[in-house]
């Protein structure tokens, strides 16, 4: 058996490519969609991210704006800026990026931004209506996951579904989407005993742990849907690409269906920032 490559490029083109109409009659009614992004220090990757961010809601049509502060600046500065921004009638998307330097409250400033415009879904009221099993933004990557086992004919309702990973950002809210399309969920993280003896039963498994190739052929039961979250870079001494949470050449033989790093999870991330800013949007205009 060789797996099906789950192509999230390809879906993340053809999602993109349907916003555009959303936007231009959102922009033709006065509601053109918009997000601000704000980046506090010089982290490399970060740096990628929000460019890859602007880059992608220019593309679409969105208004698209960067803030970048030291990485000494006073939280109550950044602080400030959040409460302009809520107010501010032409954004509806307000998004931190993480992570914030020592000395900031992360929960703080993901706190102080509206709800409303919490396109990330990190805020506690956002969080609460996703467990609720009535999501007003769900957080991007997990977002973007379900849509690509949607596209793939992935049936959920029923099926075993493991997550390796707690975090906020993807874990915890991609098991309560699994939990809301009717899988029965398992959530392993770093004090899990015999983490292959969950991984081996998983119908669907998602892969969010952050470490190179971690899960293997032989933790893979046969013919389940492997997704892999991860993005790492290899050292210089082997070879210095980007792979994923999940050994994708091993894996592969054994899975029924496989999610490739790059070209995977990554692109749906942005769409789906680019998806909660339209609805965002769209939710005013409704007004």
């Amino acid at each position: 058996m060789t797996a099906q490559i789950l192509d999230g490029k390809a879906l993340a083109d053809e999602l993109r490519a349907s916003f555009k109409a959303r936007v231009a009659a959102l922009t033709q009614k006065g509601h053109r969609p918009g997000l601000v992004v704000i980046l506090v220090g010089e982290d490399p990757a970060s740096q990628v991210y929000v460019r890859n961010k602007v880059s992608a809601c220019e593309a679409a049509g969105l208004y698209s704006e960067k803030i970048v502060y030291p990485a000494d600046v006073a939280p109550a500065v950044v602080l400030q800026k959040i409460a302009e921004l809520n107010a501010a009638p032409n954004i509806h998307g307000i998004l931190v990026q993480l992570p914030l330097p020592p000395h900031f409250d992360e929960k703080a400033v993901l706190e102080a931004i509206s709800a409303a415009k919490d396109v990330d879904g990190f805020h506690a009221e956002n969080v609460g209506a996703l467990a609720q099993g009535n999501p007003r933004f769900i957080p991007c990557t997990p977002y973007g996951v379900v849509k690509l086992l949607e596209k793939s004919g992935i049936e959920l309702a029923g099926k075993e579904a493991v997550v390796i990973g707690r975090s906020n950002i993807v874990g915890k809210p991609m098991a309560l989407l699994l939990l809301n399309a009717g899988a029965t969920v398992t959530v392993c993280h770093s004090r899990t005993r015999d983490l292959a003896f969950h991984t081996r039963r998983a119908d669907v498994l998602v892969a969010a742990i952050g470490k190179p190739r971690f899960v293997t052929a032989e933790m893979v039961k046969p013919g389940a849907v492997v997704i892999d979250v991860g993005i790492n870079r290899l050292p210089p001494e082997a070879g210095g690409k980007l792979c994923g949470d999940v050994d994708f050449e091993g894996v592969k033989e054994v899975a029924r269906a496989l999610t490739p790093v790059p070209g995977g999870v990554g692109p749906m991330t942005i769409t789906m920032l680019l998806a909660n800013t339209i609805e965002a949007a769209e939710r005013e205009a409704g007004r």
